[in-house]
């Protein structure tokens, strides 16, 4: 096969909007990591093999979802160990980052203090 076309993948699938959907969701398969159906000798892209495994029959609606399908998982248990230090690194983040800005108010204050006539209407 030279060239996928449209009506070579329409041959396996009833509509064109089934096509699309079908292709889209093998394209994510490939990029994941899901096991090539047909051997890629052009070097092609995932959008071109998707559509020459769908022409050839490789692909349809009955095992596309069992191909592949991504495993859930499993969180692993953290030690008590790795929790304490994890905090640790946290709060020192925070400080680290944390802006206080009165630092520049407090300066601020004193330079517009320094600057600033003398009250001299005390009442005698």
């Amino acid at each position: 096969m030279a060239r996928v076309t449209v009506e070579d993948c329409l041959e396996n699938v009833d509509s064109r909007f089934t096509l699309v959907h079908l292709a889209v969701r093998r394209v994510l398969q490939l990029r994941h990591g899901a096991p090539l159906m047909q051997e890629n000798v052009k070097g092609n892209k995932e959008v071109v093999l998707a559509l020459r495994e769908i022409a050839a029959g490789t692909i349809n609606l009955d095992n596309i979802r069992t191909i592949e399908e991504p495993l859930p998982v499993e969180a692993e248990t953290a030690l008590p160990e790795a929790e304490t230090e994890r905090a640790e690194i946290q709060e020192i983040m925070q400080e680290a980052t944390s802006y206080d800005a009165s630092i520049e108010y407090e300066a601020s204050d004193q330079f517009i203090a320094e600057e600033q006539p003398p009250d001299d209407t005390q009442e005698d």
